[in-house]
């Protein structure tokens, strides 16, 4: 039995890309980034915070198919292409979704991200609580 297994949804919106929503791995659940689109790939109408919510919510939802949430998030990337403008948004993002202790977090600055409209997107690691199930 391999200690690398795949984790996805249904629908399963990464799979045309040939990209896993996450992998569990030695104890530790990988949620590759999620930006803020729908179940169908279409980015949702709206503005940064529209947008970092939807990214959020769908790593609760690659979270969830893996049997954890946020309070096994040990470590977050949040990249973004306009630090100076949305940096208090951020701030409120993580305020909303996530929880004390604040998991280790790093905040990058891009000059672009995989669709032109995107404005964020963000990766999790997590502990993986359900012993591999």
């Amino acid at each position: 039995m391999s200690d690398i297994s795949k984790v996805a949804t249904r629908p399963d919106w990464y799979e045309p890309y040939n990209i896993s929503q996450a992998i569990r791995a030695n104890g530790l659940i990988f949620v590759s980034g999620q930006a803020g689109f729908d179940e169908t790939g279409a980015t949702v109408s709206g503005e940064f915070l529209e947008q970092g919510r939807q990214a959020f919510r769908n790593v609760e939802t690659v979270l969830a198919a893996a049997g954890a949430s946020f309070s096994d998030v040990v470590k977050v990337g949040i990249f973004v292409r306009d630090m100076a403008a949305n940096l208090d948004h951020v701030i409120q993002l993580r305020g909303e979704f996530l929880t004390k202790p604040y998991p280790a977090d790093t905040l990058i600055e891009v000059v672009s991200l995989a669709q032109p409209d995107w404005h964020i997107e963000v990766e999790v690691i997590a502990l993986d609580r359900s012993g591999g199930k």
